[in-house]
């Protein structure tokens, strides 16, 4: 087990260093890292999570299911507890950009595949059910964190047409349905879903690529790096060992914890005028220590399965 999980951290370093490789000699431009996101939010991940929904299923995934969404809940819930109070020495313009990097994490983008590598395709089919959560937070108190917060039919329109809750749609009436699809959409979906890996690592390596790692780490980003990857999914991690929650929807629930700030943290910082400079360095640096981080915490997860 522990052969594999190393090889397969291996690989998602090398193909991170291949996307800084690839920025650094100018082959892929700002406007090329857009297109990235956009075909891996739009196309690739959307079909690697319908993909994850084409299984038979028992009652106990059943269950799990509504586990790991419970779960989901009560972390976004204690989310929202923690920004009441850990941000409030932060100057004005800095402390909304924690708040939302606190209750957005890089998960839906990071972290699907790399559930889907440490614990399979159950991993991932967990992994999507517990995202659900967060993207409603993401358009209700997230967007409260720098501006006034959205209309409820906003908030809901933009939940409902996430191209990643459609995908769980789908993949939830294929799940309980049990449909069958025709082999050219499987085989199309399965060999987009292939990519999911590669082109999300590549892109985190083009973010790494913009980074003066001489200036990144400064006392506030530390603070926010080690409650973000360490001391929030620790926590997380004793919550649901008391409570004998499933070891796997453990495993996956404290890895989705463990991701780095979402990337939209900066693009929010900018549209509300808040510190986009601050905002850019807590998604780099997070998601440069996740790199050291993400792998013991896989180690950890899949010893305590």
């Amino acid at each position: 087990m522990y052969g594999d999980l190393f090889n397969l951290m291996a690989v998602m370093l090398l193909m991170m260093a291949a996307g800084l490789l690839l920025m650094k000699a100018g082959l892929i431009s700002r406007e090329g890292k857009q297109s990235l996101v956009n075909i891996i939010l739009y196309l690739i991940l959307p079909c690697n999570i319908i993909k994850a929904f084409c299984i038979e299923i028992s009652l106990r995934e059943i269950q799990a299911m509504g586990a790991a969404l419970i779960g989901s809940l009560g972390i976004q819930m204690f989310y929202v507890l923690l920004n009441r109070f850990l941000y409030n020495r932060f100057p004005d313009s800095e402390k909304p950009v924690y708040q939302y990097a606190t209750l957005c994490s890089n998960a839906g983008f990071l972290g699907n595949p790399i559930a889907q590598g440490v614990f399979g395709d159950l991993g991932l089919l967990y992994a999507s059910v517990f995202l659900i959560p967060q993207r409603v937070v993401m358009w209700t108190a997230g967007i409260s964190c720098f501006a006034q917060a959205a209309s409820r039919k906003e908030a809901v329109r933009k939940v409902l047409l996430h191209p990643c809750i459609i995908a769980v749609e789908i993949g939830l009436v294929l799940l309980l349905f049990q449909v069958q699809l025709p082999a050219p959409l499987d085989q199309t979906l399965t060999g987009f879903s292939r990519c999911c890996s590669g082109m999300t690592m590549l892109y985190i390596g083009t973010v790494l690529g913009d980074v003066d790692f001489r200036t990144l780490a400064s006392v506030r980003q530390v603070y926010f790096g080690m409650l973000r990857l360490v001391v929030i999914p620790a926590a997380v991690w004793g919550v649901f060992l008391l409570l004998r929650v499933d070891p796997l929807v453990t495993g996956v629930c404290v890895l989705m914890t463990a991701m780095p700030a979402g990337n939209t943290t900066a693009i929010l910082a900018a549209k509300y005028h808040k510190n986009e400079e601050a905002a850019v360095r807590c998604v780099v640096f997070t998601t440069a220590l996740s790199l050291i981080t993400t792998p013991v915490w896989s180690f950890l997860l899949t010893a305590a399965l």
